[in-house]
């Protein structure tokens, strides 16, 4: 931090601000960035963790692009074993999407790869598109700004959440599926009929079974019960860092701080609170939302939520804090003023934390800034979204990866896709090279927020919009990586 404040900076400087970023830009865009997925340790209360990790040139944990910059990187790959990294968020051409062999092959060890495409704005993240690696923390933020982060005085945090065991994801994954994972899946050579998970067959499981195990009841749904969390991590990481040694963040008095959430976990629900901070929600999954006042909100795995925070003019210390929903953990960041003193924060709550999974009330208020030009949709495809605990297999219309029916589409056409979800655990669905609206909630029409991945409830209704863009095979997928790993994934086909 230098000593002249950025409120100070930036008012010395608002004069020549458009002249700076012309040229910035232009050097951007001449400009390749490297990448390399790597090998790194961690501490995690007080204990070493060797973790993966995608580090850029000067050995920082992932990406940010200036306004107008191109995603021009190449990225090597220095692990021990073959990966492949997802732009989440981003919409490159499809053979640059990261998907295991649909259509590009695993990234060598000691292999280099160059992607180049136009990059989208907003706060976005990268990972390995293999439940395992991606559970190994092989992931990291990409945020790209907008010329008005340039220009406006604020300051950016990033916030990017973990889940983390010291046990090998393998041993993880096989203790949550019960040894149905397919977390080494190809995606693209399973043969349609195959379910890949040593031939059994789940077609015809009780989509509405649950198990008896650490469920809480969800109002409203005469006595079911929900399932919201199925494994105890060891831990929950903020930049990396539990609340035994938090990151601290200095920030000015009486200034404003952006604070790009970034939920990366494979298996965790977050609220995001903000304290004593008054709190705008201004952009979800990097598109700019109607501002949305609080101090609470929730994100599932693969969302990301940017938050204006309001530091007070006397300064002080302020925790930034995500709760796992239903569950006493906490972790977090600590916003402080110069001089402030900072206490100690507890990393267990005094009771659990309420279930972000149970409604989509926070969904149903966002309106999308820009949203899709209206007109009218082509076709309807409904996903029947199913599975249960015991067996430990999630679906698609009944059906697992291998096996699945894909959702089609012509290219430029508009289709809308009702997410019902069948099971009672919510479902973070993501959909690979496409911006999608919100336009339905439960049986009501809404102008919802523009996203990428949206969360739907146990026994609720998600209707989303969406104009397909490149002809080629876009994944679509539950974002839970034990869900994943079990095929909850279709394709979202798109032809000519």
């Amino acid at each position: 931090m230098t000593s002249l404040s950025r409120r100070g900076f930036l008012a010395a400087t608002a004069a020549t601000t458009a002249s700076l970023i012309l040229p910035a830009r232009v050097r951007a865009q001449s400009a390749r960035m490297s990448l390399t997925a790597t090998t790194r340790t961690i501490d995690v209360r007080g204990k070493a963790a060797t973790v993966w990790g995608l580090m850029d040139g000067n050995g920082r944990s992932g990406l940010v692009l200036d306004p107008g910059q191109a995603f021009a990187v190449d990225l090597t790959n220095t692990l021990a074993e073959p990966t492949i990294i997802h732009w989440h968020g981003q919409i490159p051409p499809n053979v640059q999407d990261g998907v295991p062999d649909l259509p590009m092959l695993k990234l060598q060890p000691g292999e280099r790869r160059a992607y180049d495409f136009a990059a989208r704005a907003g706060t976005h993240w990268m990972h390995a598109h293999v439940p395992e690696h991606e559970m190994l923390l092989l992931a990291a933020p990409l945020v790209v700004r907008r010329p008005e982060d340039v220009a406006a005085d604020r300051q950016d945090v990033t916030l990017f959440l973990h889940d983390f065991s010291f046990r090998p994801p393998a041993e993880v994954l096989a203790e949550i599926t019960g040894g149905a994972s397919m977390a080494g899946m190809d995606h693209s050579q399973m043969e349609q009929g195959s379910t890949g998970m040593g031939g059994m067959d789940h077609s015809g499981m009780d989509m509405g079974a649950t198990n008896q195990g650490d469920m809480m009841a969800m109002p409203g749904m005469d006595g079911m019960e929900m399932d919201l969390n199925d494994y105890n991590f060891d831990a929950y990481l903020a930049n990396d860092r539990t609340l035994d040694d938090p990151e601290v963040v200095q920030v000015d008095k009486g200034g404003t701080v952006l604070v790009r959430v970034i939920n990366a976990a494979a298996a965790t629900v977050f609220w995001i609170d903000t304290g004593a901070l008054p709190g705008r929600l201004v952009a979800v999954d990097g598109e700019l939302v109607q501002p949305l006042p609080g101090s609470r909100f929730g994100l599932a795995m693969g969302q990301r939520l940017d938050i204006e925070l309001d530091v007070p003019a006397e300064g002080g210390a302020f925790p930034v804090l995500a709760l796992r929903e239903g569950a006493k953990e906490r972790t977090g960041l600590i916003l402080a003023t110069p001089g402030a003193t900072v206490t100690k924060v507890a990393d267990m709550s005094d009771a659990d934390h309420p279930a972000f999974s149970a409604d989509l009330t926070q969904e149903a208020a966002l309106r999308a800034v820009t949203p899709l030009p209206e007109r009218a949709a082509s076709s309807q495809t409904m996903l029947m979204l199913g599975g249960s605990m015991m067996p430990y297999v999630w679906t698609i219309n009944g059906q697992t990866w291998g096996r699945h029916s894909p959702v089609t589409a012509k290219s430029g056409e508009r289709v809308e896709i009702m997410f019902h979800n069948m099971s009672m655990m919510g479902h973070p669905m993501h959909l690979h090279g496409h911006a999608f609206q919100v336009v339905g909630v439960g049986q009501n029409r809404i102008a919802g927020a523009v996203r990428d991945t949206v969360h739907v409830p146990p026994m609720g209704m998600v209707t989303i919009a969406v104009d397909a863009g490149e002809a080629a095979r876009w994944m679509l997928h539950c974002h839970h990586m034990p869900h994943l790993s079990t095929g909850m994934m279709t394709e979202f086909a798109v032809s000519v």
